[in-house]
Order: structure tokens, then C-alpha cells, then sequence
């Protein structure tokens, strides 16, 4: 086993999203001797309402990770002992509409960043934040999946992923940088209103509130994993404390779920009926229906389960999004 290493300043890219924030949210309340530092575009329009209870505890620097000459300003003004490199434009089906946009951000912005590393001569170790999209539809034969199954990425956005994780092993090999790839499957992420689950819930709770009368979906024969976020970003921590470089590791939950089943039981826990209807804006021309992960590796590497029952993340989700509409419904108001 390796020794647990430990770290006094930590950076996170992409600090105010949804993952982001759950992450900074972990570290301040788990880790409070932590100097924690975050990277948010400066063009952004999404406002940093994700960090709200914490804001204080942080220090944030504008950047644009596709901008080499500022991701070095902000990596020569912070030299992070840890980098959490969760920043990516992580709409599956928004990338088949802005496919080159996705591509670039996310391929460039994870280059620029070992680059800036590189250059600099810092020595931080950074956790290469992957998905389960690289594998794509996979041959029933590989499931449970392991790190080892073929990438056969299936859409613009997995794409994106692989060239990342690629990128992460070359300048492991290649430049003895302190990179650990991560591939987090499925998890309910209340903050993140594109996954299905938040969709759903958020949709219900409208539905509750008389502002909403149908609930849409896509595709509802998917089989999804399912963890919770806050699980999911400890297990972040968790790996850049234990994990080997150069290596890749699966992450996810226990629960083994269809959409539609996850569907059905949030209309069993809404307060009122809910109809449903498929929207064929939601179904993606292509669609990974089969993600179910063999854990293993990180598990014996780690020691690390999760804490949360699905009970409780879906609880956690509809409470979460109730209170979003009850706040919309309250500016409403006034």
C-alpha cells in the first residue's frame, strides 16, 4: 500500500460546477487544514451561486484553461501540491450539436494545463477526472466493465475524455508527471440539471409546485450505476491521497439501475401523479445503455466504499430540487 500523502494547498479547475463545488464542499468540511484555490472561466456565465456557503474559505482566479498564457500565471501564482482537474464542457448530448467546441475546450484545455505543469517545473500530483463514456457501448461479454475493456467512445464528449486520458498517460510516461486517471460511472448530481436524474427530479418538482403538467424523457431502457455525488468526490480525494500514477481506476456505485426504474420511483415519491412523455429532443443519435462497473482495482487500492444508500442520494436529490423551485417560486413573488 501506498503511504497516504497528504497536502496543504490544493487547486480544483472548474471549481463552481456542479462537481466542482460538491468536491469544495468535501474538502473544506473534511479537510479544513487546506488552503483551497479554484480555477472558474472568466467569461462564464454561470455564477458561482454553487460555492455560496463556502465562498469565504476559497480563493478563485479567473481563467480560461484554453488560454496556456493564463493557466501559467495561475499555476506559477498557486503551485499546487494537488490538482483536481474536473473543468469540461460534460453535456453528452449538447456535444453533438457543438461538437468542435467541445473537442477543443476539453482536449486543449487538459493539454495547456500538463503544459503549463511542465513548463514550470511544478510537481503537483493531478487527478485526471474521466467517465465512463470512453468505453461506449460495450460487448456484454466485458460487463461488468474493467479498466482493461476496449475505449470505444461513442459521441464527441467521450471522445474528448479518451484524448484526455490519453494525454494523462503520455505525460505520466513520458515526463514522470504525478497523473492518476480516474473513470467515475453514473451519479446524482442535484447541481447539474443536464444528467437524467436531476431532469427527472427537477420536472417532478415542478409538476408538484402546478408549474409544469407533463414529465419528458428520452430514452428510458439505459442501465446506469448509480453513486452519490458527495460519495463521488470523496473518492476523488481519496485517490490522489492513495492511488499509483500512471494509473487508471473505475469509481462508481452499487446500485444497478434502468432509467425508466429510477423514473417510476420518483413517481412513487412525488406528492402528486405524474404523466410522462418522450420528448425526441432527448433521445442522443447515439446512446451508451449498458454501464456497469467491476471497481475493484480502486477498491483494493484503497480501501474506499461509499457511504451514501440510494435512498438517501434520491432523497438528497428531490429535497435539493424542492427547495430550488420553492426559491423560484418565492422570486416569483416578490
Amino acid at each position: 500500500m501506498i503511504k497516504e500523502r497528504k497536502f496543504k494547498k490544493v487547486l480544483i479547475t472548474g471549481i463552481t460546477g456542479s462537481g466542482g463545488s460538491y468536491l469544495a464542499d468535501y474538502i473544506v468540511g473534511n479537510h479544513p487544514e487546506v488552503e483551497l484555490y479554484g480555477i472558474s472561466r472568466w467569461h462564464s456565465t454561470v455564477s458561482n451561486k454553487n460555492l455560496d456557503n463556502i465562498i469565504n474559505k476559497i480563493t478563485l482566479h479567473e481563467c480560461d484553461l484554453t488560454d496556456l498564457s493564463s493557466v501559467m500565471m495561475v499555476m506559477k501564482a498557486v503551485n499546487p501540491e494537488a490538482i483536481f482537474h474536473l473543468a469540461s464542457y460534460a453535456n453528452v448530448r449538447a456535444s453533438f450539436i457543438t461538437p468542435l467546441a467541445v473537442l477543443y475546450n476539453n482536449i486543449m484545455g487538459t493539454a495547456n494545463l500538463f503544459e503549463a505543469i511542465r513548463v514550470l517545473e511544478i510537481h503537483p500530483v493531478v487527478q485526471l477526472c474521466s467517465t465512463s463514456e470512453v468505453y461506449g457501448q460495450v460487448d456484454p461479454k466485458n460487463v461488468p466493465i474493467k479498466e482493461d475493456c476496449p475505449l470505444n467512445p461513442a459521441s464527441p464528449y467521450a471522445i474528448s475524455k479518451v484524448t484526455q486520458d490519453l494525454l494523462g498517460y503520455t505525460y505520466f510516461k513520458n515526463y514522470n508527471m504525478k497523473i492518476i486517471r480516474t473513470r467515475m460511472f453514473a451519479y446524482l448530481n442535484p447541481r447539474r440539471t443536464d444528467l437524467f436524474a436531476t431532469s427527472f427530479a427537477m420536472q417532478v418538482a415542478r409538476i408538484e409546485a402546478g408549474l409544469q403538467k407533463e414529465l419528458f424523457h428520452g430514452n428510458l431502457e439505459s442501465v446506469r450505476t448509480i453513486i452519490d455525488v458527495r460519495d463521488a468526490m470523496e473518492s476523488y480525494w481519496v485517490a490522489t491521497t492513495k492511488c499509483k500514477f500512471g494509473e487508471v481506476y473505475n469509481i462508481g456505485g452499487t446500485t444497478v439501475i434502468k432509467v425508466g426504474e429510477f423514473l417510476e420511483i420518483l413517481k412513487k415519491l412525488a406528492k402528486c401523479k405524474i404523466l410522462t412523455k418522450p420528448n425526441p429532443k432527448l433521445f442522443r443519435p447515439t446512446d451508451v445503455t449498458l454501464q456497469i462497473p467491476d471497481t475493484t482495482k480502486f477498491q483494493k487500492q484503497t480501501g474506499w466504499e461509499p457511504k451514501y444508500s440510494f435512498e438517501d442520494s434520491v432523497k438528497h436529490l428531490l429535497d435539493y430540487c424542492r427547495n430550488e423551485i420553492k426559491k423560484e417560486m418565492k422570486n416569483r413573488h416578490e
